[in-house]
């Protein structure tokens, strides 16, 4: 199972980006939280949603899970 951190820092449409640890779009330190291991993106994007209601999976790395 793959580690899942948030992006804390909004993009310009005021999403929080999801991202799996292997991502080439992984903020940097300062800039992410983790999340957990999940199984899927969906499980990773609920717990994100908890803090960032507008939390959404990375175009790149959790595509089922991109939205906006």
């Amino acid at each position: 199972m793959p580690y899942y951190y948030v992006n804390q820092q909004k993009q310009a449409n005021g999403d929080n980006e999801v991202h799996k640890d292997t991502c080439s779009y992984l903020p940097n330190l300062l800039n992410r939280e983790f999340l957990g291991f999940y199984s899927n993106c969906r499980d990773a994007v609920a717990k994100a949603k908890e803090r960032y209601p507008r939390a959404n999976g990375c175009y790149h790395c959790s595509f089922p899970c991109h939205t906006t």
